[in-house]
């Protein structure tokens, strides 16, 4: 028997990125509710309106058709005749219209998810089609659909949760940052995904909100519809559709000692990360939004170690302004519980877009125009932010992090414009700070292997081991195939962030790591073991690596380093260290894999 009459429990298994069980209702994301938004029609009298409402999308839309398609026919680019010619047929289907009509009327609901519900009727029916080539036919309709909306509404629109007043468990195949940029997180309890891995964007978003979520589920989304029943533990990797009576009270039973756990390490959140010989490792947090501070502090960061200012641009409609930039990293440097700020000048390319750029296609966006490289062509955009860092610095201590740093022509023009803005800030009389500690990301094994010089350059390097690893290992950490694959404990990683680590202090200055691996409890006493000075991760990590920091020595952890770079092959490393810390902390391995 299942949960519920004429529904199915299903048990999947996964990646278990952000740890926690939450029980509660499916929201089935899909990109297209980024267009939607969904209300009642509480007064029948309105009906009348949305159904002309839509009905005047379907004739803008097929004016709009007929323009493109006569443009064409100016062209000697004749071959996308045809399918417009399809899509216009579309829009005049009666089965289409109808059905739409059909929602708007005996449901109430307005034209954009009577439209949108329409197009779930499709899916569904072509996706019982064997045939591939006339199950691949649902993208016209899909297109024709997101033309009509973009014609019912002029702007994209927050989504309105309707399922469950405590929040909802959002299923997506996938997660972007432009996804989440659209959803009212505070209605968030909990995230799985068909696809992605540890440091996928919807692991670190639900990392950051201390959110349960399970990835890399393959096919989750083919087993839930929105307001099913569902389990999300994100300790085990496991989730539960639609769970039985039983499975549903011992999975209340387990949230409640995971949350009563949780407290627990709390208590070390605030002591200092010291070994017991004494060696003392400064503890940051990576943030992308303000709003993430006080749960920071809470958790025990001491200071900001990577702000990911890229969402100032991803989370709006326009350019961020001088004062918008000015304005967040205000905030974050006046707050008195934190020593300093790391801003890291903004990483747009790869999978991060904001709205108003048009999203050049590449082969391999990852390693394609991001980062510095995309600072450096878009100079004016770069110096806005620029000028702002100059300006908050006059408030609090900031450091300036260049990300994705290959080669010394980048670091030098980079520090050329920073001092181009300080020079302009000066001359116009502005309050700036008088000095910016200048750092560089390592995450690219050419930057690893030219770090003496690099070290020359720069007054500290911080570590980015998700991008260093994925580079290092030929390896798409994106890609469910060969995520396998992805070990930090690969003896190639180790002795590269050794050799990083040895140079730097070789040439007097410090070392950060901001990547995944740093907020890893499995890793910490092997990058205490290299010496690193500095580990940034998400604040929900923070109280247990302090924990295991505190109850060792720094002998016992360069020992241990000692040991695991000895070996050739990466599945010794990682059986030995499991070993190791599993025995060495019991309580802090041993019951989480429980």
């Amino acid at each position: 028997m299942s949960a519920e009459q004429g529904k199915k429990t299903f048990v999947l298994k996964g990646i278990g990125v952000s740890p926690g069980v939450v029980i509660g209702k499916v929201y089935r994301f899909d990109p297209l509710d980024a267009q939607i938004s969904f209300y009642k029609l509480n007064d029948p009298s309105k009906i009348p309106h949305e159904i002309e409402r839509f009905k005047t999308a379907l004739k803008d839309s097929s004016r709009q058709l007929l323009e493109i398609q006569e443009n064409l026919k100016k062209t000697k680019v004749t071959e996308p005749l045809y399918i417009i010619d399809v899509h216009i047929l579309i829009l005049s289907d009666k089965k289409f219209v109808n059905r739409t009509i059909k929602y708007i009327r005996r449901l109430g609901v307005n034209a954009e998810w009577a439209v949108r519900m329409t197009l779930d009727h499709y899916k569904q029916i072509f996706e019982g089609v064997e045939d591939v080539y006339i199950r691949g036919r649902i993208s016209d309709v899909q297109y024709v659909s997101q033309r009509v909306l973009r014609n019912l509404t002029g702007e994209k629109k927050e989504i309105v949760w309707e399922v469950g007043r405590e929040g909802v468990v959002i299923i997506a195949h996938d997660l972007s940052p432009a996804d989440t940029a659209q959803m009212k997180l505070d209605k968030v309890i909990g995230f799985a995904t068909d696809s992605g891995g540890r440091t996928s964007h919807t692991a670190i978003v639900a990392r950051s909100m201390e959110l349960p979520a399970v990835v890399g589920l393959d096919n989750v989304t083919r087993f839930v519809r929105t307001g099913d029943d569902i389990i999300v533990d994100g300790t085990s990797g496991l989730v539960v559709v639609n769970p039985y009576p039983d499975m549903l009270k011992r999975y209340e039973e387990k949230k409640r000692h995971y949350d009563a756990s949780k407290d627990e390490y709390l208590k070390y959140a605030r002591l200092p990360a010291t070994t017991l010989d004494h060696y003392h490792v400064q503890i940051g947090s990576n943030i992308e939004f303000i709003e993430e501070i006080p749960s920071a502090i809470i958790h025990g960061a001491e200071h900001i170690g990577l702000y990911r200012t890229e969402f100032i641009y991803i989370y709006r409609e326009d350019l961020p302004t001088e004062e918008d930039h000015f304005n967040n990293y205000r905030q974050v440097v006046t707050e008195k519980n934190l020593s300093w700020a790391t801003i890291r000048t903004f990483d747009l390319g790869g999978d991060k877009f904001p709205h108003y750029q048009k999203q050049a296609k590449e082969l391999n966006p990852q390693m394609g125009l991001r980062a510095i490289r995309f600072c450096l062509q878009e100079v004016e955009l770069f110096k806005t932010q620029l000028r702002a860092i100059w300006r908050a610095g006059a408030l609090g201590k900031i450091k300036i992090l260049f990300p994705m740093i290959s080669g010394i022509e980048e670091i030098r023009e980079a520090k050329r414009l920073l001092e181009e803005t300080r020079c302009e800030l000066s001359a116009q009389g502005v309050k700036i700070a008088e000095s910016l500690e200048i750092g560089a990301m390592i995450e690219v094994p050419a930057a690893a292997i030219i770090a003496e010089q690099l070290a020359r350059e720069v007054d500290y390097f911080s570590i980015g081991t998700n991008d260093l690893i994925q580079y290092s290992l030929a390896i798409d950490r994106s890609n469910e195939r060969v995520t396998y694959l992805y070990e930090p404990l690969h003896p190639a990683v180790l002795r590269l962030i050794k050799q990083i680590v040895d140079t730097a202090h070789k040439a007097g200055i410090r070392v950060a790591m901001c990547g995944e691996m740093a907020g890893d409890p499995l890793y910490s006493l092997i990058l205490l073991g290299l010496q690193l000075d500095e580990l940034s991760m998400n604040h929900l990590a923070i109280p247990r690596i302090k924990r295991i920091i505190q109850q060792c020595t720094l002998a016992e952890a360069r020992e241990l380093t000692n040991k695991a770079l000895s070996f050739d092959a990466a599945t010794d490393v990682r059986a030995y260290v499991q070993d190791h810390m599993f025995q060495r902390f019991p309580d802090e391995f041993l019951k989480r894999e429980e």
